[in-house]
C-alpha cells in the first residue's frame, strides 16, 4: 500500500490491534504498549492506531520518552504535550529522557523547569550507552562496529526500497573485520569483496529498481574482477533467469521479468507462503575437505525456484524440531563458485556459517562473531542501566499494579 491507501486502511487494522490487546490482557498481568512514530502527528490523529488513538479508548497510562542526544529535548516534550488534547494529556504520567551524555546535575535546572511547566515528573534520565548491539526495527541501522587492526572485507548491500529482514546484516555490521556499506538510492556500488542482495517485500519491483540504479552492470563488473555475490530470499530469486507472477501477487497477473541470469533457474511466485525455522549445514564452499559449517535461520517467502542450478545447493536443511527428516537442499552455488543464493534469513547469524562465508568471500583468518551472545549481553547491560535509573515499583504503580516482592 502507498501512504494514502494505508491511512484509509487503518480503521480495519485497528480491529486486529484491539483483538490482540484483548487476548493479551486476558492472559497476562501486564501488557506494555509501544508507540510508533510520534503521538504529536496531528495530521494523522483521526486514524491513529499506535499512539494516543489506542491509549485513549483503553485509558492506558503513557510515558513519553525523548532522545536528548538529538537535541531539543525540552522542546520535544513540551511541544508533544501541547499537541495533545486535554484528555490525552491527562494520560501522560511522566517523562523519560534517554541517551544523556555528561554530568546529570547540569540537567537538573531543566528538569525542574519541565516539571513546573507541565506538572509532570521526569522519572529517569538514562545514560548514553556505547557499543550496544540491538536489533533495529523498521529502519536500516548503518552503525558500524569498532574496526579491528589488519585486513577488512568490504561488503556492499543495495538497500531496496522494499527491503525486508534487514537484520540479516546485523552480524556483519557487528563484525570488526567487515566494512559493511549500505548503498542507498542514487549511490553507486563501491569497489568491494562481496555484494549481498537482500530480501524484498516485492521482488519484481525491487529488481526493476536495481536495474534503474545501474547496479546490474556494476554486479557484472564486480564478478568479472573476481568478486563474490550472495542473494538472500528475494535477492536469491533475482539471480535466476526469470521471475513469473502468474497470480498477480506483486503486480498485474501474468507479469514476469528477466532475472540477472547468474544462476540457471526460474522462480514462480505462489500463493502459499513458506514459513519455517530451519537448521543444517552449508555446502562446502572452498572445494576442500573442510568440516561443514552449521547454519540456522528461517524462511519466509512466496516463490518456488526450479532449475539445474539447484542441483548444486548452498546448504542442506531440516525444519527445527524435525531432525528425523532427511535434510533437503536449499539455494544454489554457481559452478565457478562466485555466486551463492539461499532462502535462509539469518544466514550470517551462526558463527560457523558466518566465518565460512567470510572466508569464501576472501577474508582469511575470519573471526567468528556470536551475534546471539552480543545481543544477550547488550540486553543485560541495558536492563542493568534501566534497573539503576528507572524505579520499577513506580512503573508498576503507574500501570495500576502492585510492587513485586523480592
Amino acid at each position: 500500500m502507498d501512504a494514502r491507501a494505508y491511512h484509509q486502511y487503518k480503521p480495519i487494522a485497528f480491529e486486529a490491534v484491539r483483538e490482540s490487546f484483548e487476548r493479551l490482557r486476558a492472559a497476562h498481568d501486564l501488557v506494555l504498549v509501544e508507540g510508533a512514530g510520534s503521538p504529536a502527528e496531528v495530521n494523522l490523529r483521526d486514524r491513529d492506531i499506535a499512539n494516543m488513538g489506542f491509549a485513549l479508548p483503553y485509558r492506558v497510562p503513557v510515558l513519553l520518552v525523548a532522545d536528548i542526544d538529538r537535541g531539543g529535548v525540552f522542546a520535544h516534550l513540551t511541544g508533544t504535550l501541547a499537541c495533545l488534547s486535554p484528555e490525552e494529556q491527562a494520560l501522560v504520567r511522566g517523562f523519560v529522557i534517554n541517551r544523556f551524555r555528561g554530568d546529570v546535575s547540569l540537567l537538573t535546572p531543566g528538569l525542574d523547569w519541565l516539571q513546573q511547566r507541565t506538572a509532570k515528573p521526569t522519572l529517569a534520565v538514562l545514560p548514553y550507552l556505547h557499543g550496544l548491539h540491538l536489533d533495529a526495527e523498521d529502519a536500516v541501522d548503518a552503525q558500524q562496529a569498532e574496526a579491528a587492526h589488519g585486513p577488512r572485507l568490504v561488503v556492499a548491500v543495495p538497500v531496496f526500497p522494499r527491503i525486508s529482514n534487514h537484520t540479516d546484516f546485523d552480524a556483519l555490521r557487528a563484525h570488526p573485520q567487515v566494512d559493511l556499506r549500505f548503498v542507498g538510492p542514487g549511490q553507486a556500488l563501491p569497489a568491494c569483496d562481496l555484494i549481498v542482495l537482500p530480501g524484498s517485500k516485492n521482488t519484481l519491483a525491487d529488481l526493476r529498481w536495481l536495474r534503474e540504479q545501474g547496479h546490474e552492470a556494476a554486479i557484472a563488473r564486480h564478478l568479472r574482477y573476481g568478486g563474490k555475490l550472495i542473494g538472500i530470499c528475494g535477492g536469491f530469486q533475482m539471480l535466476g533467469r526469470a521471475l513469473h507472477d502468474s497470480l498477480g501477487l506483486e503486480g498485474p497477473a501474468g507479469s514476469q521479468a528477466a532475472g540477472l541470469g547468474l544462476l540457471d533457474m526460474t522462480t514462480t511466485l505462489a500463493a502459499d507462503k513458506q514459513l519455517r525455522r530451519v537448521q543444517g549445514r552449508l555446502a562446502s564452499l572452498s572445494g576442500a575437505d573442510e568440516a561443514p559449517a552449521a547454519v540456522q535461520g528461517y524462511e519466509i517467502h512466496l516463490g518456488v525456484s526450479q532449475g539445474p542450478a539447484l542441483q548444486q545447493p548452498a546448504a542442506w536443511l531440516q525444519p527445527v524440531g524435525e531432525e528425523a527428516l532427511a535434510p533437503r537442499p536449499d539455494g544454489a552455488l554457481s559452478p565457478d563458485g562466485q555466486v551463492l543464493g539461499s532462502y535462509v534469513h539469518g544466514l550470517f547469524d551462526d558463527p560457523q556459517a558466518q566465518a565460512a562465508l567470510l572466508r569464501w568471500a576472501g577474508l582469511r583468518d575470519a573471526a567468528a562473531v556470536d551475534l546471539a551472545a552480543l545481543r544477550e549481553a547488550s540486553l543485560d547491560r541495558l536492563a542493568d542501566v534501566l534497573e539503576e535509573h528507572l524505579d520499577a515499583d513506580t512503573l508498576w504503580r503507574l500501570a495500576a499494579g502492585t510492587p513485586r516482592s523480592g
